[in-house]
């Protein structure tokens, strides 16, 4: 059956094949002044009201998008949303769920109290949930692990904090390792509702994004790159760790054009993202069973 050569992807029927999870969301965005940095007051723009209105407004559409996405994929979910300075393990353990699924960010992570910083780096590298970053909260777990965050053209991002490249709206992305349990699905021969480039290795995924790693973090692997940024997708499988990473907004999962008012609506219509999505709550089910299991053993 010949590959789609279009830019785009026809709205999908799909059935969701995950009975049931519970996933906890983070919030990684700032919600009050004991969150912001003594960085942050000397900014020429500091305006603390002002940032955490932003703040909060871009964490409701985020944490919107991870939730239906959620919904959609696990016919019976549980979930529940958390900030990042309530992510601990006493937290954790309470509510005890399948997989964790890190928000996108705004302001730079030197804005971010060091505290706050310090205490999710601890609990992180402790966790043995599988976890998911989003585009901030990939630059946030790569930091964790050892990695400094730039701009997309090297620049400690305190030396440039406008003006920056970006990589913004649908963009291309290669995959580097096409092999991992991610990807599954993707380059499917029995489905009509390929994107141009799946049978080459090539994600076609929502990107809004200034900053990056700069560099794969020991005994991580970098699973994809685009143009601009080298490291977009990473992961780190140890027996007790599961970490996935994207730089990119899987999240923005395709719609039914159907339904939008008009045919000039904003297509939001990646279909990549929305099967890595599926691919890593099943692989995070995967890894909590083998973990159940060693406990047992």
């Amino acid at each position: 059956m010949p590959v789609q050569i279009k830019n785009y992807c026809d709205f999908e029927p799909f059935k969701p094949k995950i009975e049931s999870m519970n996933i906890m969301i983070v919030d990684n965005l700032l919600k009050s002044e004991s969150d912001i940095s003594s960085t942050a007051v000397q900014e020429p723009d500091f305006n603390p009201l002002k940032w955490l209105r932003e703040e909060r407004h871009i964490a409701g559409l985020a944490l919107e998008n991870i939730t239906r996405n959620v919904l959609t994929l696990i016919k019976n979910s549980r979930t529940k949303i958390i900030h990042l300075s309530d992510f601990n393990e006493n937290n954790i353990e309470m509510f005890n769920p399948d997989a964790i699924i890190i928000s996108g960010s705004l302001r730079d992570f030197d804005l971010y109290s060091p505290t706050l910083l310090n205490n999710f780096a601890r609990t992180l590298q402790r966790l043995r949930i599988p976890v998911l970053g989003i585009c901030g909260g990939h630059q946030l777990i790569g930091m964790c692990f050892g990695a400094k965050i730039v701009t997309l053209d090297g620049i400690d991002p305190r030396e440039k904090r406008s003006g920056r490249i970006r990589e913004y709206e649908y963009h291309y992305v290669r995959v580097t390792k096409p092999n991992d349990p991610i990807f599954k699905g993707l380059d499917d021969t029995n489905s009509r509702f390929w994107q141009a480039g799946s049978h080459q290795h090539v994600l076609r995924v929502w990107q809004n994004h200034g900053l990056m790693i700069d560099r794969i973090p020991e005994g991580f692997v970098n699973l994809a790159k685009s143009y601009l940024c080298p490291y977009q997708m990473m992961v780190y499988r140890t027996e007790d760790q599961l970490v996935y990473t994207v730089q990119y907004h899987l999240e923005k999962s395709f719609e039914n054009w159907n339904k939008l008012p008009t045919r000039w609506e904003h297509r939001n219509d990646s279909r990549d993202g929305r099967i890595i999505f599926e691919n890593f709550l099943l692989e995070a089910l995967k890894h909590r069973e083998k973990i159940s299991l060693s406990k047992i053993a």
